[in-house]
């Protein structure tokens, strides 16, 4: 497992940071997932053999926030 802080904007709340937490985690390959809105950021626990960053920013994006650098 690999350990990875995404930055995202958009999210402003609770409700928010659930939304994330729930894109990223019905995603194959992710183990967990914890929002901080406050922060900006999310951290994800994730087996990188099943899915890449690249997915995860897709998850988020699909969610309606914008993954920044």
């Amino acid at each position: 497992m690999e350990k990875l802080q995404i930055r995202v904007s958009g999210m402003t709340c609770g409700g928010c940071e659930r939304s994330v937490q729930k894109a990223l985690t019905s995603r194959q390959g992710v183990a967990s997932a914890k929002a901080d809105h406050a922060a900006g950021v999310v951290a994800v626990e994730f087996d990188p053999a099943v899915i890449a960053r690249a997915g995860l920013e897709k998850a988020i994006t699909e969610a309606g926030f914008q993954v920044t650098a």
